[in-house]
């Protein structure tokens, strides 16, 4: 769905990317509010309205997304799908230099190599262009942001989401009350299609926000590292191929280099996970070997240890499992 939003972008012209945004969050909320009365999730609600510290963290978390939807539409809408997809693709690495400055995190080898390609593929790009990417750039910073405040504040994928939209509400809807009184707003000016379709920027949106927060606690982070990969590949194709935006050779360039700083990551991360799955197992069997045949005595287990082997049947009963 990620991947194939920048086709839905143009569909809503002539209207603005700031009114389109506007849209999406007044729209949003009306979503997220069906979902939580279904799901009877508002408990949250008065501890998040307690916690002044905390509700100041979603207020940044939804100021800064409202910057990253804003130039996203913008983009899309502007003939720079290509530079938004580039965006996303060195996220992943903004966030491991966030994490290394702020939260001091320290990197592994291949993941420091990682992140001197990405920078180099900056430079290279940069020189393209004749200026840094600026678009590519803010987009991955403003959501390497998200990421880092979404995890300060703790919350669930739907009750973030909601709290965001509901601090973005009034504003968004005064802006478009606004236009509206001034006569500039498209909505409603350009016929019933172009009203429906903004009004359906909430529901496209939020469902993939919803799907990605199911998703995180049902599959291995490894694999929805991988995913996540899917959405700027297929921005990147359809700017390329449907959009036909330029590939002069340095674009090509920097765009290789980012894919390799990209590979060198994932490679690193299945190794790691793979090693830690590993030591996971190898804990359970000394752990399994250790507690010997269960209900056995003292002496027994004993005997088990001095002779090497337990009695048959013996190893699927004692063993614990490893804290998954």
């Amino acid at each position: 769905m990620w991947g194939l939003v920048p086709l839905f972008w143009p569909l809503l012209k002539p209207s603005a990317a700031l009114e389109i945004l506007a849209h999406r969050m007044v729209w949003s909320l009306l979503f997220v509010a069906v979902a939580l009365v279904a799901l009877r999730r508002w408990a949250w609600m008065k501890d998040l309205v307690r916690r002044p510290k905390k509700l100041a963290l979603v207020a940044v978390a939804a100021s800064v997304i409202s910057v990253n939807w804003g130039l996203y539409i913008w983009s899309v809408n502007s003939g720079h799908v290509v530079e938004a997809s580039l965006g996303y693709f060195i996220n992943p690495l903004v966030t491991i230099a966030i994490g290394v400055l702020l939260l001091k995190e320290r990197l592994r080898p291949a993941q420091w190599a990682a992140v001197a390609i990405g920078v180099l593929a900056v430079l290279v790009l940069a020189i393209g262009y004749g200026q840094p990417p600026w678009i590519s750039l803010t987009l991955a910073f403003s959501f390497a942001t998200y990421g880092l405040v979404k995890k300060k504040v703790n919350l669930g994928g739907l009750e973030s989401l909601a709290a965001e939209t509901v601090i973005l509400f009034l504003p968004a809807l005064g802006y478009l009350v606004w236009l509206q009184v001034r006569g500039t707003a498209t909505f409603g000016a350009e016929g019933a299609g172009n009203a429906l379709l903004l009004v359906s920027t909430g529901l496209v949106t939020a469902v993939p926000l919803v799907c990605f927060g199911a998703a995180a606690i049902r599959v291995p982070l490894s694999t929805l590292g991988l995913l996540q990969y899917l959405a700027p590949l297929f921005q990147f194709a359809l700017g390329v191929a449907y959009f036909h935006e330029a590939m002069p050779a340095e674009r090509w360039a920097g765009f290789s280099l980012v894919w390799l700083a990209l590979t060198i990551l994932t490679w690193e991360a299945l190794r790691t996970g793979r090693r830690a799955r590993a030591e996971r197992a190898r804990l359970a069997e000394a752990v399994r070997v250790a507690a010997g045949p269960a209900g056995g005595s003292a002496g027994t287990g004993g005997e088990a240890g001095a002779g090497g082997r337990a009695p048959a049947g013996a190893s699927g009963q004692g063993a614990v499992e490893p804290a998954s």
